[in-house]
């Protein structure tokens, strides 16, 4: 039997569990499950590997893909790059920590955006674990950005400065890394200058619980192109799959 999961917390609604357990059931996978281990404080994360010797991979989503890279023995160079950890696979006894959110929005954004990127720059709205996968990308996409947190930094703008600037007209990719407008708080959003958004700007939400976010309603309204978080779940879940089922040499 092998057995995989996803940790975080909290974790009301789980796309991985829904996806993986209907995966197994369609494509015949047999001697598999996949179950929901949440877990408020990092620090229990070694007591749930010691409850859970059946265990061959993890997700990991909101607070704990940077936090959990301290228990880990090694990273990957997709985890390396971007910073954070969304998929843990048992090798041998050890714990190797991987990034798939960088591939699944990699692709996501190149069919929602098309191949020409020239003269497009991005706003990346959050700092966490998400946020580093997307700069990652875009990064990799030659894509230039600028983060936004509600504190500035030598590396991040905050919104008091995004609304009273012109970095939304200048910036025509516009993506939410936040967990704002995710289920049940679906009424909260981003606090950024909508009435700058035009029909030239390209709207993306991680969320994707609800599929049409108030962000993305904003961004519509206003003639935007959006796009949920849906489709790049599926292609990092099946990134996941792949890693966890891949021969590997323990480094």
């Amino acid at each position: 039997m092998r057995k995989f999961g996803l940790i975080g917390y909290p974790l009301t609604h789980s796309f991985s569990r829904k996806y993986f357990s209907e995966k197994f059931e369609k494509e015949h996978i047999e001697n598999c499950s996949y179950e929901l281990f949440e877990i408020k404080d990092i620090e229990n994360f070694p007591e749930l590997i010691s409850k859970e010797p059946l265990l061959s991979g993890l997700n990991v989503t909101i607070p704990h893909k940077k936090n959990v890279i301290s228990f880990l023995d090694s990273l990957d160079h997709s985890a390396e790059n971007v910073g954070a950890v969304n998929v843990i696979k048992f090798v041998g006894g050890k714990l190797v920590g991987y990034n798939s959110d960088y591939y699944g929005f990699m692709m996501s954004l190149r069919e929602f955006i098309g191949k020409d990127t020239r003269d497009l720059k991005a706003l990346i709205l959050g700092t966490g674990g998400a946020s580093s996968a997307v700069q990652a990308s875009l990064k990799t996409l030659n894509i230039p950005f600028i983060a936004v947190s509600r504190n500035s930094s030598e590396n991040t703008i905050s919104y008091e400065e995004l609304l009273n600037a012109s970095y939304v007209e200048s910036h025509k990719l516009i993506i939410n890394t936040t967990p704002l407008g995710m289920y049940p708080k679906i009424e909260t959003l981003p606090p950024i200058p909508y009435e700058k958004i035009t029909s030239q700007h390209f709207l993306f939400d991680l969320v994707y619980n609800p599929r049409e976010t108030t962000f993305l309603k904003m961004g519509k309204s206003k003639g935007a192109k959006t796009l949920d978080g849906l489709e790049m779940l599926h292609f990092q879940a099946e990134k996941a799959w792949e890693i966890w089922n891949a021969s590997e040499t323990i480094r």
